[in-house]
């Protein structure tokens, strides 16, 4: 995954083309049509569900209801599938000794500033530090510390490592730039 040599280190990061980004973008997709051919049918008189009478459901209020639900979900599900066609959030860290530039690149939504990139001198980082909390939903994080700036996420919050799998890449990291880890 990572691409290292002795004077570059490029750690590509995985955008919203994620199995989970596409299940949930179907689902919503799914529950939306049903929504809005329930309050269809409801207005039509005609049954476009075979298992469910047009009969049951009034227009007013349920119909009504029920297509806005339909189109309200139809809106969220294209909004979903254009971040996965544009790939949100995608992108890369280079930490370049050669040149001694960290570049953070990422992918935005189109328009003006659909690239982000991010660039420090090597020199500024203090460290790298581990944000790591159990539980439940467990959350790790790597952060780059900056002298003088707010820490800066080098992994994504959703990015489900292990322990010794976000300790393995911080120590690596570490020893690349020639800096400290710190946890937290």
């Amino acid at each position: 995954m990572n691409r290292e040599s002795e004077w570059l280190w490029v750690d590509p990061i995985i955008g919203s083309r994620r199995f989970s980004n596409f299940f949930w973008a179907f689902i919503i997709l799914l529950g939306a049509l049903g929504f809005l051919l329930v309050g269809i049918s409801s207005y039509f008189g005609k049954d476009l569900i075979p298992f469910l009478s047009s009969q049951q459901i009034l227009f007013i209020p349920q119909g009504v209801v029920m297509c806005f639900y339909g189109i309200a979900g139809l809106f969220l599900s294209f909004y979903l599938w254009c971040t996965i066609l544009w790939n949100i959030g995608s992108g890369y860290n280079k930490f370049d000794k050669k040149e001694k530039i960290v570049s953070l690149f990422r992918w935005g939504f189109p328009g003006e500033n659909r690239r982000i990139c991010i660039k420090f001198f090597m020199k500024d980082i203090q460290g790298i530090r581990m944000e790591i909390q159990e539980g439940i939903y467990p959350r790790r994080i790597l952060y780059m510390k900056l002298k003088g700036q707010q820490d800066i996420p080098l992994t994504r919050i959703v990015e489900n490592l292990t322990l010794r799998e976000i300790e393995e890449k911080a120590a690596e990291l570490a020893r690349f730039l020639r800096v400290s880890i710190e946890g937290l």
